[in-house]
């Protein structure tokens, strides 16, 4: 079985990718064509993340092992432990630079003699020259008045720790 993905790096402008995988292949497999295809070098700290239709972050796959227990590994889980059970990944590649890019399984299909795995089916736009910048954004009113209070907490003598950073 072979898996055919759409891969959009996450810009202003349309840039993504179609590349078809074996179901066999490893994350790092994929990590690498996906590095290859968009032009990257491949060195950098990268990490999968499954997602679910609102592209919300889930569990993990890391190119490195980072200390963690229970941490799966790019180099030893295959593309078919975690797909067709879920069809959407977020991919982020250069934590310096944040590229993140929105991953979609489109079809499953048999492989077709003669062709060579992973292999780039359709490219469409350039890779700007820097990543595009992230805005992060905590949830608005987090803790309400009330919410103090029932905590027994003191809003007044609550201090943020933002507010110390120059």
């Amino acid at each position: 079985m072979i898996y055919h993905f759409r891969v959009i790096l996450d810009t202003k402008e349309d840039v993504f990718r179609d590349i078809v995988l074996e179901e066999s292949a490893t994350f790092e497999d994929f990590h690498d064509a996906i590095t290859q295809a968009f032009g990257f070098g491949g060195s950098e700290m990268a990490v999968f993340y499954e997602s679910d239709d609102d592209w919300q972050q889930g569990d993990s796959i890391s190119l490195f092992d980072m200390g963690e227990e229970d941490v799966r590994r790019m180099s030893n889980t295959p593309l078919n432990e975690v797909f067709p059970h879920i069809s959407k990944m977020l991919y982020v590649y250069d934590f310096l630079n944040l590229w993140t890019f929105f991953i979609e399984l489109i079809e499953t299909d048999e492989p077709k003699a003669g062709n060579t795995y992973p292999m780039v089916l359709f490219s469409h736009g350039e890779v700007p020259e820097e990543a595009p910048e992230k805005t992060f954004t905590a949830e608005k009113d987090e803790w309400s008045e009330g919410d103090f209070e029932e905590n027994g907490l003191d809003e007044d003598a609550y201090e943020d720790p933002a507010d110390d950073w120059y």
